[in-house]
């Protein structure tokens, strides 16, 4: 399975403990003390509440490896990023259906990040 980062796709590295989480998992019910990586799952593409998850996580303070596994398509990266995913992980099936070149498209999401122009931070 690659994991897509700005710098493309890698093979998973990660040898620590990953505490797995549905989409619709709380944040409020969970401890995030000594969690080194957070993975959310997308069951589908059309499913947007693995992003919110990740946005309310970080404002919960949490400073470890986000990432996403499932539906994922490339043209969600930015928006991945953006609610503090660090990385994505996609299966070798999708990988072939959108190569590398697809996720490195978007892998420069802070460029076009219309909200912070709005708020003047960009």
């Amino acid at each position: 399975m690659p994991i897509v980062t700005d710098s493309g796709f890698a093979a998973d590295s990660f040898t620590g403990e990953i505490l797995d989480l549905a989409s619709d998992t709380d944040p409020a019910t969970l401890s995030l003390q000594n969690v080194e990586m957070i993975r959310i799952d997308f069951p589908s593409f059309a499913d947007g509440r693995g992003f919110t998850l990740a946005r309310l996580l970080r404002l919960r303070g949490y400073q470890g490896i986000l990432r996403a596994r499932g539906h994922v398509i490339s043209d969600q990266y930015a928006m991945a990023r953006r609610a503090g995913f660090d990385e994505v992980e996609i299966d070798d099936a999708l990988a072939a259906r959108q190569p590398e070149s697809d996720w490195m498209f978007r892998a420069d999401w802070q460029a076009h990040d219309y909200q912070n122009r709005l708020r003047g931070q960009a």
